[in-house]
């Protein structure tokens, strides 16, 4: 990394702890951000899969709305049904533009009297400007909270156990994809159990003052592995878990990406939703797959993809599964042959090698299923 690009990079609060710990830092989503520690990312995916890891995603992006009407408001920017949350629930959704294509994926958290929106890194400036074009015919306020606020990630089959004698919070009370608000080692947080790797876990939302000494009390406890975005990547695959800039983009739509379960064409009007009903009624031309190949090879991001000797675009993710010890990934296939069993080929170093569908989760245990 030159001193120049680092020089437009930003930190996180977590930064120096990074550093001290051997991480290695790579530039993220406009941040510097450590793909993995002194370990690997193979003892850090082990970690989570079996007791428990902390991430630093503090470089998420996070929105306030506010106002009478900010439920409807984030109903019409999103596709998944808020009106339907209860407080204090979470739900999975994306953010579409008129064409109906995927501007970002995102989290909706419902308060009493706020909506949260969580959004990716990469995206969050241009997140916040789509969907401010539409605040003031809801008469709601947008607060871009995304540089004040730290993001920690306890995740892993022990994680309850080992987060609870450190929070007032009842940890066993709060439900998959709902949360609560209370202290984590003495520091006010939201406590959402949620995450990105198919284990149980909580992701800690706190002000940037909180994240070194959380850290430093979750990981203090002998029992939580730091881990880097390189293990997130193979922990969210082998779930078959969609990676924005990989899997999804603004030239997918959700109904192609297989999160039709995240549109409710039936909750009202929302952006996109002309788009999606017409292509609903026009048939879908190809289908996001996952995969699997019998040769150990490594499916990377980019390798071109064929179906019955046509062009299909590429490999959109792809790994050598940590946890399975075979390769996995994903790619979009002509809907004729976005069926498990099929088989199309992978151009790898210029020798087409055979790939066949299989249905994600390629992790089938996880504590989260």
């Amino acid at each position: 990394m030159t001193e120049a690009s680092a020089a437009t990079l930003k930190r996180t609060p977590l930064h120096e702890i990074h550093l001290a710990l051997g991480g290695k830092i790579v530039p993220f989503a406009g941040y510097e951000m450590p793909v993995q520690y002194a370990g690997g990312i193979t003892a850090e995916h082990k970690a989570v899969r079996e007791g428990c890891g902390i991430f630093d995603v503090s470089h998420m992006g996070e929105f306030w709305i506010t106002g009478d009407r900010a439920v409807d408001f984030v109903n019409h920017v999103t596709t998944n049904d808020v009106a339907a949350l209860a407080v204090s629930q979470v739900h999975y959704s994306t953010i579409l533009n008129d064409r109906g294509t995927i501007e970002d994926d995102c989290l909706v958290y419902r308060f009493a009297d706020r909506i949260m929106m969580v959004v990716n890194a990469s995206n969050a400036a241009k997140d916040f400007a789509h969907i401010s074009q539409h605040a003031s015919r809801f008469g709601v306020q947008l607060t871009d909270a995304s540089d004040d606020t730290a993001l920690l990630a306890v995740q892993g089959p022990k994680a309850a156990e080992i987060l609870q004698p450190l929070t007032s919070v009842d940890l066993a009370a709060i439900r998959y994809y709902h949360f609560a608000e209370g202290a984590v080692a003495g520091h006010d947080a939201i406590v959402s159990r949620t995450g990105y790797t198919g284990e149980d876990g909580f992701e800690l939302y706190a002000p940037n003052d909180a994240a070194v000494p959380l850290w430093n009390a979750i990981v203090g406890t002998g029992r939580v592995t730091p881990c880097g975005l390189g293990a997130r990547d193979t922990l969210r695959l082998e779930m078959g878990m969609a990676l924005y800039g990989n899997d999804i983009d603004d030239t997918t739509t959700p109904l192609e990406a297989n999160l039709a379960w995240l549109v409710k064409l039936d909750k009202g009007d929302f952006v996109g939703r002309d788009a999606l009903v017409a292509q609903k009624e026009r048939g879908l031309a190809r289908r996001l797959v996952g995969f699997t190949m019998a040769e150990r090879n490594f499916p990377r991001h980019g390798y071109p993809v064929f179906y019955d000797g046509q062009p299909s675009g590429a490999v959109c993710s792809g790994t050598m599964s940590p946890t399975l010890g075979i390769p996995i990934g994903t790619c979009y296939l002509p809907t004729a042959g976005a069926k498990p069993g099929t088989t199309f080929e992978i151009e790898i170093r210029g020798k087409r090698v055979p790939a066949t569908v299989t249905r994600p989760p390629f992790y089938k245990h996880a504590s989260h299923l």
